[in-house]
């Protein structure tokens, strides 16, 4: 891209009629990249199984960047939507999830994640993008003409959701070990006394015959 242009770093997800386009859409996206007109972080076709995981199946990344194996914030995006969560936000209409964010004003109630995610239909494939572009027409007009319908977001605010995602996870991991812990002493508690009640009961016969 021309040195000096302002350029937006955006996350862009595009679903397709004809699942074999979103291949091709991937295609055009790389020779957008080689006539530097826009520059690919991180993009791949990736389709939603039945049952709500995501899984990558062809891709290209910026081998400058090391943050992670598939590079920058399309590895991490992936890696939440492959995950559990995922599934959870998959099956979503993009409204947030319980308190997973924390979203004072009731006009940003919308997960960008969530959006994301409902881009990639079950049973379907997609192409998902961590891309740097001068204009957002240039990568609009590819992906129409291969009939797809393109979500564009902000990489700021997608990696601030991943964040809020992952305190998240990690705060419900602890209160289920909470959970499990405390059932596991209740379970102690319950079959310590249950031994107890057994100790007493095998008692009594011989206090009758010593009062005898």
């Amino acid at each position: 891209m021309a040195e000096g242009t302002p350029s937006a770093e955006n996350v862009i997800a595009v679903s397709f009629a004809a699942d074999a386009n979103a291949y091709q859409a991937l295609t055009a996206l790389k020779e957008l990249d080689t006539q530097q007109r826009v520059h690919i972080r991180g993009a791949g076709v990736v389709v939603r199984g039945e049952d709500g995981r995501v899984e990558v199946k062809d891709e290209v990344t910026d081998q400058s960047l090391s943050s992670t194996a598939r590079g920058g914030i399309f590895g991490l995006l992936i890696g939440i939507l492959a995950g559990p969560l995922g599934v959870l936000i998959g099956g979503t209409t993009g409204v947030l999830i319980g308190s997973l964010f924390d979203v004072q004003d009731a006009d940003e109630t919308q997960s960008v994640l969530a959006e994301i995610a409902g881009s990639v239909r079950a049973g379907h494939t997609a192409l998902l993008a961590d891309v740097v572009e001068q204009s957002p027409e240039v990568v609009d007009s590819a992906m129409t003409s291969l009939g797809g319908s393109v979500l564009r977001r902000p990489v700021e605010d997608v990696e601030a959701e991943i964040a809020a995602a992952e305190n998240a996870a990690r705060a419900a991991a602890r209160e289920a070990h909470k959970e499990l812990r405390a059932a596991r002493h209740e379970r102690n508690r319950a079959e310590i006394r249950a031994k107890l009640d057994e100790l007493k009961a095998k008692l009594r016969p011989h206090r009758g015959e010593a009062q005898k």
